[in-house]
């Protein structure tokens, strides 16, 4: 299978570009693979490690958008960003 290669042995750079929706869809496909059973122990720990990799990237993903991430305010006529957190 295409996506058991190039999920395993990819580099830290590889696993930091993929997008958040690439992340997150080579996840599901490792949780589809541990839950039907099929994999050896050996495979299984293998697909374990990579999901494990792969929860922590969107993770980081996710919390690099919150960040960002601004609600418009208006205060005195005008409207003025401000972090989503500041109330």
């Amino acid at each position: 299978m295409a996506a058991e290669k190039r999920g395993r042995g990819e580099g830290a750079e590889a696993l930091e570009a993929m997008s958040f929706e690439a992340a997150l869809k080579r996840l599901e496909e490792v949780v589809g693979e541990l839950e039907s059973g099929k994999l050896s122990l050996e495979d299984s720990l293998q697909r374990f490690e990579e999901g494990m990799r792969l929860s922590k990237l969107c993770q980081q993903k996710l919390k690099g958008v919150e960040l960002k991430i601004e609600k418009l305010v208006q205060e005195n006529g005008r409207i003025v960003a401000r972090p989503l957190d500041e109330d």
